[in-house]
């Protein structure tokens, strides 16, 4: 079946002027690339601004790193699927959780709809809610970061 879809993904490419396709089923990801690009640069020919740019985000990056470690104690809570964030059961009632929430293993958190199904999300971990990214209502997508949770207790 999935050296079907691989077939069908790299035909598709070939037939287009596309260069790239990315394609994602049942949690998995297919990326195939027609032409990577080529990068033909002589280093003596780079001004120094483009030299400045490229470090910079290297540095942000260390930051980063140095930042996660100090708060290994919060776990970020990712939605296991693609669909419209419910922050509470209903319209109108009171949010499973609020920022400063104590939670337990197993508590709901949220609901997320996918294809008018109600789908439960339930906590992973106990700890306190320290941070709610995203708003009631909105469309999400698969793994994308939805709470913040501090697991130091």
């Amino acid at each position: 079946m999935w050296k079907d879809r691989l077939k069908e993904v790299i035909y598709i490419l070939e037939n287009s002027n596309i260069n790239e396709i990315e394609v994602r089923f049942w949690f998995r990801k297919i990326k195939v690339t027609k032409n990577p690009p080529i990068v033909n640069a002589d280093p003596d020919t780079l001004s120094k601004e483009t030299t400045i740019q490229e470090k910079e985000p290297s540095i942000k990056i260390e930051e980063k790193k140095d930042t996660q470690a100090v708060v290994a104690n919060l776990v970020t809570v990712r939605s296991p699927m693609p669909g419209t964030f419910y922050a509470a059961s209903e319209p109108g009632a009171k949010p499973f959780v609020d920022v400063g929430s104590k939670i337990n293993e197993g508590d709901v958190i949220c609901i997320i709809e996918a294809m008018k199904i109600m789908n439960e999300i339930q906590s992973e971990k106990n700890g306190t809610i320290k941070e709610i990214l995203i708003e009631d209502g909105n469309p999400i997508e698969f793994d994308q970061p939805l709470f913040v949770i501090d697991c130091s207790e």
